[in-house]
C-alpha cells in the first residue's frame, strides 16, 4: 500500500519505539492495516487527510501481519484498527473503518481544546462495556452456540464475514473453501464476545477461524488446510 510522506510506515519495533519515545507529549495515531482488507485501503486516505490537516499528529502506519509484536502489545485482533496515544497513554481505540469516529477522536485530542485525560495505560485493556439486560445462564449460551453449530452443514465461526474478512486467517480459510465449492454459512466473533469465548471453552479451542462440520468442530486454518490437501475435507462433507 502507497504512504504518504507524512505517514510512517512502521518496518521495526525499533523504529516504532523510537518515533513514538520521541516526543511523549505529542499524540501518535497508530494504523493497523493489512493489504488485502479492502476497508484499510479506504482509510488510509482518511488518515493522509488527517495527517495533513493537524501536522502535529504522529501518523504511524503498522501492517498488522508483519508486525506482530507490535500488533500482539495492542491487542488487535482486525484491520483496520486504530490505536491513539499521547506519549505511551492510551486516548482512543477505534476499531473498523469507522471515519467519523476516527476523525471526531482526533479532533478532540489533537486540537487545542482537546485536553481531555486520559482512559488508561497501554498496558492495560480498555475496559469491557457494561452489560446490558440479564445475561444468559452457561446453559443458555451453551444451548445458543449449539444452535449456532448446527444451522447449517458447514458453519465457519470468523474474524468478519467471507466478503470483509477481518484478519488473515480467517481471509485464508474462506478462500480455501470457495476454491472447493463448499457451501458454508458463517458468523463473526468480533460481533458477539459471548459466542467467542463461549466456542473456545465449549470446543477446548483457544483460536479462531473454526470450521464446523455437522455440529461438530473440524479445527483451524492448519487442519483445513491439511484436509484439503487430502482429500479429507471433501470426503467429511460429502458423508454429511
Amino acid at each position: 500500500m502507497a504512504t504518504s510522506p507524512i505517514i510512517h510506515q512502521i518496518e521495526s519495533s525499533d523504529q516504532f519505539q523510537q518515533l513514538l519515545s520521541a516526543d511523549l507529549d505529542r499524540v501518535s495515531l497508530l494504523f493497523f492495516w493489512a493489504p488485502w482488507a479492502e476497508p484499510c485501503k479506504q482509510m488510509t486516505e482518511v488518515v493522509i487527510e488527517l495527517s495533513r490537516k493537524y501536522p502535529k499528529l504522529l501518523s504511524l502506519q503498522i501492517e498488522a501481519e508483519e508486525q506482530t509484536d507490535i500488533s500482539e502489545s495492542f491487542n488487535v485482533e482486525s484491520v483496520p484498527h486504530f490505536v491513539v496515544l499521547r506519549g505511551h497513554t492510551l486516548l482512543a481505540r477505534i476499531v473498523g473503518a469507522d471515519a467519523r469516529a476516527l476523525t471526531e477522536t482526533i479532533v478532540k485530542h489533537v486540537s487545542p481544546s482537546g485536553s481531555t485525560p486520559p482512559l488508561s495505560q497501554t498496558d492495560k485493556s480498555p475496559a469491557p462495556a457494561p452489560a446490558v439486560g440479564t445475561p444468559e445462564t452457561p446453559e443458555e449460551l451453551e444451548n445458543r452456540l449449539r444452535g449456532l453449530m448446527n444451522q447449517s452443514t458447514v458453519v465457519l465461526f470468523m474474524k468478519g464475514s467471507p466478503d470483509v474478512p477481518r484478519c488473515g486467517f480467517s481471509r485464508k480459510i474462506c478462500g480455501l473453501l470457495r476454491d472447493k465449492r463448499v457451501e458454508f454459512s458463517h458468523f463473526d466473533i468480533l460481533t458477539d464476545e459471548s459466542v467467542r469465548q463461549g466456542l473456545k471453552k465449549l470446543n477446548n479451542w483457544p483460536t479462531f477461524p473454526q470450521l464446523i462440520v455437522k455440529g461438530e468442530l473440524v479445527g483451524g486454518l492448519d487442519i483445513v488446510q491439511e484436509m484439503v490437501d487430502t482429500g479429507e475435507l471433501n470426503q467429511l462433507i460429502s458423508s454429511a
